[in-house]
């Protein structure tokens, strides 16, 4: 029988097994598209000053999004566990993009982020080096980071 692993709060009981996690999307216009995760609807779109109809953030904006909310949920487990009482947390990411691979001017380079840089601000009951290994092990443990840092396979196929 598999490990159970017991998430604090909220108390949710997980399995050691690989989960799926799916969003389905769907095309509005030329830089609008409708994203369904769960029950959820998210508006993915471009800013107007580039031919979007800013109705949404953009998908590089969705992506340092979840990169926050990740560090956020982690943050609060990895600071229960260590009887840290978390008050409070701000996040800042930044992220520096070249556009021009994107945008087909140039072959070089990446087409994603050249790099990402984070700020966390912990409002919490504890001194700068127990934050230090909290903010640590927070990053160690957080999918998102994890799936930034690292070579995730991905496969494309193109359905009828």
């Amino acid at each position: 029988m598999a490990p159970r692993i017991q998430n604090p709060e909220p108390k949710i009981l997980w399995e050691s097994v690989m989960i799926n996690i799916r969003v389905k999307a769907k095309r509005e216009n030329a830089t609008k598209t409708v994203v369904k995760a769960r029950k959820f609807e998210l508006i993915v779109d471009e800013p107007s000053e580039i031919g979007g109809t800013n109705e949404g953030a953009n998908p590089l904006e969705f992506l340092l999004a979840g990169f926050a909310g990740c560090i956020n949920v982690v943050g609060d487990i990895v600071a229960k566990e260590m009887g840290i009482e978390l008050r409070g947390m701000d996040i800042t990411i930044r992220g520096k993009f070249d556009p021009m691979k994107f945008l087909g001017q140039s072959g070089e380079g990446r087409a994603g982020f050249q790099e990402i840089n984070m700020n966390v601000k912990a409002d919490a009951d504890a001194d700068r080096e127990t934050l230090e290994k909290w903010l640590q092990e927070v990053e160690n443990r957080c999918p998102v980071r994890d799936n930034l840092s690292n070579l995730t396979p991905i496969k494309v196929k193109l359905s009828k």
